[in-house]
């Protein structure tokens, strides 16, 4: 909301300086963002009244004319501009006047006639951005010698209001009026409106078929109006200086009464209208040339003012323009009506229109306004153009009308939320003066919140308003207080800093994705899971929450491998979510995803790449964080999204916690990729687990290491082989290194060898050969009989 500081104090004039009075208005909620001079800096510059004009006798566009600026003696001046006249009031610059951009006017001669000043144009003076076609006539009646600056009153300051979309009653002169008067307890004094007697019977008839969202229709006939008529200069300085070009008196009029009011109204030509006007809804399909000339389509939830031809206007949005003032126009209809905020809402963006009229419209319009304001306008037009107005005729459906809004207010909830108690007679004081009628008790008070206050309907929107009005910087400052213990660290959890900055340790960068994927991606990597679908996605390909991090994790990938990075390392935490919405599984998981070479590009790293037992020694140092790494296990598995000989399952204390393994074939052609990526995913809940560290003497004895080399089925897993030994190991068997897996010569078809050292230690003694030479026999004894494994020689 942009307005005139002037304008404003015609209505209250608080004894407040104009960066005060904006100060004001932001600590009451409503935040200035601008305060700006209407007009540039200049001085000398006079009213004038041209005496006499005669032709430049060397040049054919000049003129040489005579202008008495009341200094007594008329002044000689050289004019170029085509709509100079004898006669006429104007802007007048005399020599050592100092225009806007430092302008200095001296004595000069245009083709040997001496000229002694200027008189301006309006862009001279800095009054209009665009270059100004002629000298800026100024009303007959301006008194001859004042100071321009001074009849102008260009000594004021815009004032620009960023309000909340709540406070859709301040978007009018008379608005914040209201508010600066009950800031300031000063009464509000605006033009009499008074009701504008018929000079004839005639009207036009008006039919509402939607009465819930056209509540009031109200409607005048105008007859005889001049559209040629000027529109005075005091209405074109007011509507420029809240940013609103004027363009025919008509039009101004609507304009200027919405800016006094807050009452967005329209005028139809009388002659393009047809039957009745309509207030309906758009039948699918129908089109509307808009008065900015854009031509749309209607939707059939679109409200429009019709006649029996078809659609006139957009309802509360902007008019058509066959159906709109001219120039031709004699006879005008009158428009103002309440509109509810829920049938305009969008309808602007929709046709990507933003206009004054939606704009107050969308926040909310006082729904007893429409009269006052119809008055306003019809004596407003009376003035200016002239015209027999007719009798107002209304549609209204009080049903339909927003109904009375009565608020509680307690003073103990009062004094809970502002952290001090207030008078009571100040508390109804404040909500009187906000236009409420009050009702106080010695415990609470009740208010009927008036019609133009959209956004008063509970206890807290009445706290609010008291807060305000008393004023924010008069509350007490207090600190919460509280008492405050020391969180206690679980030792036998794993933070997930830890775990993120053991991952950024190893080379990896985290990634942080959208919980929700698209669904041809999710459908690719994890067939038979159910997650659920967004009902107002923000794009269709992340319509589907993630059930699982791959899919995250692989378009992260794919987004790297298009910009030529061919070396990623990413890991991931986050929820996955499984089930339908009435069955939500939520799961906070750890991903990770590497791609590319083992070592970074250098001139003493191979260009090997990277392979399953990377990532799994990479995934088994975050496992050995918790402190029990033998709680873990790896076990082959099968994996939609993995690839089937590369694919393990992870196991914590018996129970699955997670996936490691190289990306499928199929899912890597399907996606178009070219390189071989690897993933694991893993149960935040189990990581995290672990236990306590405890203490344990380190033995004074030496160790005892045997080195046992097994054949075995080359499909037999490696963990099989370690479990029975440590079966058999005994107690004192302090390390089990697998140092080699080997194929080929010398080991017959179909079998591997494995190679172990296991280490023995006594906490008390030394271990003799016999000891440990009994726990060789039961380990390979054990294998031979259980996995069909022998020593190999």
């Amino acid at each position: 909301m942009k307005f005139s500081e002037q304008w404003l104090r015609d209505w209250v004039s608080p004894q407040l300086a104009t960066q005060a009075l904006a100060d004001q208005i932001t600590m009451a909620g409503l935040e200035v963002d601008a305060v700006e001079p209407v007009a540039a800096s200049f001085e000398g510059v006079m009213v004038a009244e041209v005496v006499s004009r005669e032709p430049h006798p060397d040049a054919d566009k000049l003129n040489v004319c005579r202008v008495d600026d009341g200094s007594g003696e008329t002044v000689q001046v050289v004019c170029g501009a085509p709509n100079v006249a004898v006669g006429q009031k104007v802007a007048f610059a005399r020599v050592g006047a100092v225009l806007p951009g430092d302008f200095r006017i001296r004595k000069a001669k245009l083709r040997g006639v001496e000229s002694r000043g200027m008189i301006c144009s309006a862009s001279e003076l800095g009054l209009e951005e665009e270059t100004s076609h002629g000298i800026l006539e100024l009303p007959g009646d301006a008194p001859t010698g004042e100071s321009f600056r001074a009849f102008m009153g260009l000594d004021d300051h815009t004032i620009e209001v960023d309000l909340t979309p709540n406070r859709g009653d301040c978007l009018s002169v008379k608005g914040m009026a209201r508010e600066v008067g009950v800031l300031n307890r000063l009464a509000v004094e605006g033009p009499e409106i008074v009701a504008v007697a018929p000079t004839h019977d005639e009207t036009f008839p008006v039919r509402v078929e939607d009465e819930e969202r056209c509540p009031r229709y109200i409607g005048r006939l105008i007859k005889g109006v001049d559209v040629s008529a000027e529109t005075p200069l005091w209405m074109v300085e007011r509507l420029r200086r809240s940013g609103i070009r004027a363009i025919d008196p008509v039009v101004d009029v609507t304009n200027y009464v919405m800016l006094e009011l807050g009452q967005p109204l329209h005028a139809f030509d009388r002659a393009n209208l047809h039957g009745a006007v309509i207030v309906r809804l758009a039948r699918e399909g129908e089109r509307l040339v808009l008065l900015d000339g854009q031509e749309i389509t209607l939707t059939d939830a679109t409200l429009v003012i019709a006649d029996e031809r078809g659609p006139l206007a957009i309802a509360g949005v902007m008019g058509g323009e066959h159906s709109g003032v001219g120039t031709e126009t004699r006879d005008i209809f009158l428009e103002a009506a309440f509109f509810s905020p829920l049938a305009v809402a969008g309808q602007a963006r929709h046709y990507g229109l933003h206009t004054d009229a939606s704009h107050r419209f969308e926040r909310g319009v006082d729904p007893q306004l429409a009269r006052e304001a119809a008055e306003r306008a019809t004596r407003l037009l009376l003035e200016i153009t002239g015209g027999e107005p007719g009798p107002l005729i209304e549609a209204v459906s009080t049903e339909q009308l927003p109904g009375e809004r009565r608020v509680r207010l307690r003073a103990a909830r009062l004094e809970q939320a502002l952290g001090k108690a207030l008078p009571s007679a100040e508390v109804g004081e404040i909500l009187e003066r906000l236009g409420m009628a009050v009702e106080t008790t010695a415990e609470e008070w009740v208010a009927w919140a008036p019609s133009w206050r959209f956004d008063i309907a509970i206890e807290e929107d009445l706290i609010e308003e008291v807060a305000r009005i008393h004023g924010y910087n008069r509350l007490p400052v207090r600190r919460p207080a509280a008492r405050l213990s020391l969180r206690p660290d679980h030792e036998a959890r794993t933070p997930l800093g830890r775990l993120r900055r053991q991952m950024v340790a190893r080379g990896y960068q985290e990634a942080v994705t959208y919980s929700f994927v698209s669904p041809e991606l999710q459908q690719a990597l994890l067939p038979r899971v159910v997650s659920p679908v967004l009902a107002n996605p923000i794009s269709s390909d992340l319509s589907v929450m993630r059930a699982s991090l791959f899919p995250g994790l692989v378009r992260a990938l794919m987004h790297n491998l298009n910009r030529q990075q061919t070396r990623v390392r990413l890991f991931e935490t986050g929820l996955v979510f499984r089930g339908e919405l009435d069955e939500l599984h939520q799961t906070p998981m750890l991903g990770g995803l590497v791609c590319g070479t083992r070592e970074p590009e250098g001139w003493a790293g191979g260009r090997d790449r990277v392979d399953f037992f990377d990532l799994k020694g990479d995934l088994e140092s975050l496992l050995a964080m918790g402190g029990e790494p033998e709680a873990w296990r790896f076990e082959p598995g099968e994996h939609s999204a993995l690839h089937p000989g590369q694919c393990a399952r992870l196991l914590y204390r018996g129970e699955e916690a997670g996936w490691i393994g190289t990306l499928h074939p199929a899912v890597q052609g399907q996606l178009g990729l070219k390189v071989d990526a690897l993933l694991f995913e893993v149960r935040l809940d189990a990581l995290t687990q672990g236990r306590v560290p405890s203490f344990s003497p380190l033995s004074r004895h030496p160790e005892v290491r045997r080195d046992l080399a097994f054949l075995v089925d080359e499909s037999l897993p490696v963990q099989a082989l370690l479990d029975s030994i440590h079966g058999q190991a005994g107690e004192w068997l302090t390390e089990s290194r697998l140092f080699d897996v080997y194929q080929g010569q010398g080991v017959p078809e179909g079998r591997k060898s494995i190679a172990l050292g296991l280490t023995w230690q006594h906490p008390s003694r030394t271990l003799n050969d016999d000891e440990i030479n009994q726990l060789v026999d039961a380990i390979v004894a054990e294998a031979r009989q259980h996995l069909g494994a022998e020593l190999r020689g």
